[in-house]
């Protein structure tokens, strides 16, 4: 019997949406994770908020839908905002009822800004990750740590003289003139990009094109594979080996010694020396080529077989930073500014472990 093809839109219907999201949905695991977390930053979301005056959008909120916006790769605030009108799954996770309005993408925009300046990101993270039933997951002995370029949302032809003349002539061709800069010496010194000054010109190897970008650092606990820190510098020659000392060293202030791998980039007299220093045992991959034979890494690390088993674990790392990128927004983030760009970096890491967590805790009950 053919059905009916009456139109029911002008009839009264209650939606239940804790009813149409299954049980077995990969985001109750994740919301649940994520409320107990947000509900552990109570305080901090206090002190960024006045205590008089017109109530603003909850800033539980506004993380629920930036996470959103992380694990289904949505390219905007305005196509998040488009995607929250009429998706009852996201309505959901966020905590609007069908029938609230949704905020401007402007509103969004201007309160996200304000828990940047918090520093919510990291502080989530620590959140999340200092939970009892994830804290057991994680060894407190062998990390990893690496970089990953971040490219900067500035173009090329806004990399200008610092030392140029006052007021340049319009180049013709529109807003968008074709420019060639061949035989023309750049360097960070002398030239800075007129629309993020704080993204800096970075070669990631010899023979590879240089972009405009930052750096993103992260520190990843070997045995479950989760980032439990990240940040993200200025792209310079030693940002990888700073960061990572910044990174490893509360961890280091314990009387047992930790181990840290890392690839080739970091086998530097210095930065292996200053790991002793700090009571970590430095599990950096030996770099012959660059040392002519003489790597910072010797035999007193190398015979060890946890050297070996760092050095393959290492490399987990690079899944996170994959993620990151292809499905978290983080290949050339449409933020410009590194306290913006960091914290998007920081919050990326974050999703990432909560795409991660629901199966580890499954794996270890």
């Amino acid at each position: 019997m053919r059905g009916s093809d009456e139109r029911t839109g002008s009839l009264f219907s209650y939606v239940n949406l804790e009813a149409r999201v299954r049980n077995d949905h990969p985001l109750r695991a994740i919301r649940l994770l994520v409320n107990e977390t947000l509900a552990a930053m109570e305080r901090d979301f206090e002190a960024l908020y006045a205590g008089i005056g017109r109530p603003s959008t909850p800033p539980e909120k506004l993380l629920r839908a930036m996470l959103l916006q992380a694990i289904y790769s949505v390219r905007s605030e305005r196509q998040l905002m488009e995607r929250l009108e009429f998706d009852l799954l996201f309505r959901w996770f966020v905590g609007l009822g069908v029938d609230e309005p949704v905020w401007d993408h402007s509103t969004f925009s201007k309160n996200r800004d304000r828990l940047m300046e918090g520093a919510v990101a990291a502080r989530f993270l620590t959140t999340l990750m200092a939970q009892p039933r994830v804290k057991r997951l994680l060894s407190s002995d062998h990390f990893s740590v690496d970089g990953t370029l971040v490219q900067a949302w500035a173009s090329m032809k806004s990399f200008k003289p610092t030392q140029g003349p006052d007021d340049p002539a319009p180049p013709a061709g529109g807003r968008n003139p074709e420019m060639n800069f061949r035989g023309e010496t750049r360097s960070n010194a002398t030239h800075a990009s007129s629309t993020d000054p704080d993204a800096k010109l970075y070669r990631k190897g010899p023979g590879m094109e240089a972009r405009l970008a930052f750096l993103g650092h992260a520190l990843m606990e070997n045995h479950s594979g989760l980032l439990v820190d990240a940040c993200l510098t200025p792209a310079t020659g030693h940002a990888e080996r700073i960061a990572a000392l910044a990174m490893i060293e509360p961890h280091a202030d314990r009387p047992v010694a930790v181990t840290l791998g890392a690839d080739k980039g970091y086998d530097a007299a210095d930065f292996v020396n200053e790991l002793r220093t700090m009571n970590v045992r430095p599990h950096v991959a030996q770099n012959t080529t660059r040392h002519r034979g003489r790597s910072a890494i010797d035999r007193r690390t190398t015979r060890h077989l946890g050297y070996g088993a760092s050095q393959r674990i290492r490399k987990r790392i690079e899944e996170a930073f994959g993620w990151m990128k292809t499905v978290g927004g983080m290949r050339r983030p449409m933020l410009r500014g590194i306290d913006r760009v960091g914290w998007a970096f920081t919050f990326a890491a974050a999703a990432f472990n909560l795409i991660r967590l629901p199966k580890l805790l499954k794996n270890a009950a």
